[in-house]
C-alpha cells in the first residue's frame, strides 16, 4: 500500500513538532506551506514568516516547551493530530511545568501545511496558572463536578 503525501507530511509534522525547541524552529519552514494561516483559541496568524516569528516570541519566553504527539488520523487532504504540550514558564504555576492537552487539524496543500487550527483550553493553559484567577477558575471546575 502507497502512502499519501499526506500520510508522509503528517509523519513530517510529527518529527518535527517531537523535536522542536528555540534553536530549530528555521524546521517549521520544512513543513508549512508560504501562505500557512494558523489559528489557536487566542491567535490567528497569516504567512510563513509571521508564523515563525510567533513561534520564536513563544519558545523566548518559557523554560521549556515539549510536544508529546499521541494519535493522528489522516482523511484526504486533511490530518487530526492529538497532543500534549509540557509548557514551563517563569511567570506561570511558580516555574512549574504545566501539561496542555490539545488537537490540532491539519490541511495539507502541495505537500504542505496551509492550514493548522488547534484546539485547546486556553484556561488550562494560561489562566489556571494565575494566582487568583487560577484558583477562582478550579473552584468553578470543581462546583461543576469536572
Amino acid at each position: 500500500m502507497t502512502r499519501s503525501p499526506t500520510h508522509a507530511g503528517v509523519s513530517q509534522f510529527v518529527t518535527t513538532y517531537q523535536a522542536l525547541n528555540k534553536d530549530n524552529l528555521s524546521s517549521l519552514a520544512t513543513i508549512y506551506h508560504p501562505k500557512i494561516v494558523f489559528v489557536d483559541p487566542a491567535h490567528e496568524i497569516t504567512g510563513l514568516e509571521a508564523f515563525i516569528q510567533y513561534f520564536s516570541l513563544l519558545y523566548e519566553n518559557v523554560t521549556d516547551c515539549q510536544f508529546h504527539i499521541h494519535t493522528t488520523a489522516v482523511d484526504g487532504d486533511d490530518a487530526f493530530v492529538t497532543w500534549t504540550m509540557m509548557l514551563s514558564h517563569p511567570k506561570l504555576d511558580g516555574g512549574k511545568t504545566r501539561q496542555v492537552q490539545g488537537c490540532s487539524h491539519l490541511r495539507f496543500y502541495d505537500g504542505k501545511i496551509i492550514r493548522h487550527r488547534d484546539y485547546f483550553d486556553l484556561g488550562e493553559m494560561l489562566y489556571e496558572a494565575l494566582p487568583v484567577i487560577g484558583r477562582l477558575l478550579k473552584h468553578i471546575k470543581t462546583r461543576l463536578g469536572q
